[in-house]
């Protein structure tokens, strides 16, 4: 490979290290200004789960989760869209960067499904306590 090739693959190449704080430090400013900051009602118990930031640090998508039925699921990330101006605007204040990146927002589902795994995993192990008491009636 010529060094000029090797320059140009240096220099496209993403630094994922950077994505990776940039998006921390967005979740924990972003968390912070939807707790204080953020008046709109139908934002109601949204939790930022993480931040992913595109390569060239353009675009970040906010995975949002919240606690709720899929109604006020739905509203929560309406408010959160609606929002998204001055959201932009407040962390363009709070961290130094040439470009703020475009936030989306996207329902994560995450925190909701691993409750309903648990709460299978402990149906089955009560069903086998109760199966063992049921075969070992002197236990």
């Amino acid at each position: 490979m010529t060094a000029l090739a090797q320059h140009r693959e240096k220099k496209s190449m993403p630094n994922a290290h950077r994505q990776e704080k940039l998006g921390e430090l967005m979740a924990s400013d972003l968390s912070e200004l939807i707790r204080t900051r953020v008046k709109d009602p139908r934002v109601g118990f949204a939790s930022i789960t993480r931040v992913e930031v595109s390569g060239d640090l353009r675009h970040a998508k906010v995975f949002v989760s919240v606690m709720g039925t899929p109604e006020e699921q739905a509203e929560t990330m309406q408010g959160l869209k609606n929002a998204r101006g001055f959201l932009r605007h407040e962390l363009a204040t709070r961290l130094t960067l040439r470009y703020m990146p475009e936030i989306g927002f996207k329902l994560d589902n995450s925190i909701e499904e691993g409750a309903r795994i648990l709460n299978l995993i402990n149906q089955v192990a009560e069903e086998d306590r109760e199966k063992q008491q049921l075969s070992n009636p002197e236990a």
